[in-house]
């Protein structure tokens, strides 16, 4: 638990508006309770999961949590069902691997004491790769938007989902902290996820792959990372970490490559890049 984070419901609610934290998950049993622990000040945590096969449900109704599930319907459309079912005219958004630091359940409380102005708000969330902060690499601090209205929903794409509100927001002071990378095999499979969805998003827009995209557009991407975004003084890690991020520019282009010839010799109907 965050220290200084006070228990669910623990928190005077009278004078502010009232939260709540919602998670959608997917057998996230090994990120889970650091998640919720972190987000115990809420007035309400609601997970809502996809049928996970492993402890994840056991793990939220321990930590206090309302769970519902859902067969998953993609990252947006799940997100934007589970904001629809929360409790409070204030919703936080947090991911799984995502943790609320002490100094961030403070503004959003002192926030939310103070009738808020805005729709929505975002936050500066810090990524980690394998526990340690990245300042490099352009995997240092980025703006999500995670605090907002109830009604406010994402955008219905596949993957890197955002809300869909116009114009610049307000950013909170205090840090989300983003443990993204636990291991290879789990982002491996992240990667695995993002670049088919990826490469579909690309078919359906009208993109091709070509020999110029799949050869040079990888080390391109290893170069922004580690030279232009000085991820060479991350050391071990920001050389790892530039080289998964080219690989993964490959492995899109690839499989963007994959659909054509496939869809060419009808063993891949045009239509299923769609769903």
């Amino acid at each position: 638990m965050n220290a200084g984070a006070p228990p669910l419901g623990a928190v005077p609610a009278g004078a502010r508006e009232r939260l709540s934290v919602v998670v959608i998950t997917g057998n996230e049993a090994a990120t889970i309770r650091g998640c919720l622990e972190s987000a115990r000040f809420a007035d309400e945590i609601l997970v809502v999961d996809s049928f996970s096969t492993d402890d994840t449900v056991a793990i939220a109704r321990s930590c206090g949590a309302r769970v519902l599930q859902r067969e998953f319907a993609g990252f947006a459309r799940q997100k934007n069902w589970a904001i629809a079912q929360a409790a409070h005219e204030w919703v936080l958004q947090l991911d799984a691997d995502e943790r609320v630091t002490p100094e961030l359940t403070e503004e959003i409380l002192d926030l939310l004491s103070r009738r808020p102005a805005h729709e929505a708000y975002q936050v500066r969330r810090l990524n980690f790769f394998l526990g340690r902060p990245m300042r490099y690499t352009g995997w240092g601090f980025d703006r999500v938007t995670r605090l907002f209205r109830r009604h406010v929903r994402f955008k219905d794409v596949e993957v890197h989902e955002e809300i869909d509100l116009p114009g610049p927001l307000p950013t909170l002071r205090a840090r989300l902290d983003h443990h993204s990378f636990r291991s290879f095999a789990q982002y491996l499979r992240k990667i695995d996820l993002y670049s088919e969805y990826g490469a579909r998003r690309a078919h359906r827009e009208g993109r091709r792959a070509s020999l110029e995209k799949i050869l040079l557009r990888p080390p391109a991407r290893f170069l922004r990372l580690y030279v232009l975004r000085l991820g060479f003084l991350e050391g071990m890690h920001g050389l790892v970490l530039s080289a998964l991020a080219a690989f993964s520019v490959y492995l899109k282009y690839a499989r963007l490559w994959e659909i054509k010839v496939l869809a060419g010799r009808k063993e891949f109907p045009a239509d299923r890049a769609d769903r």
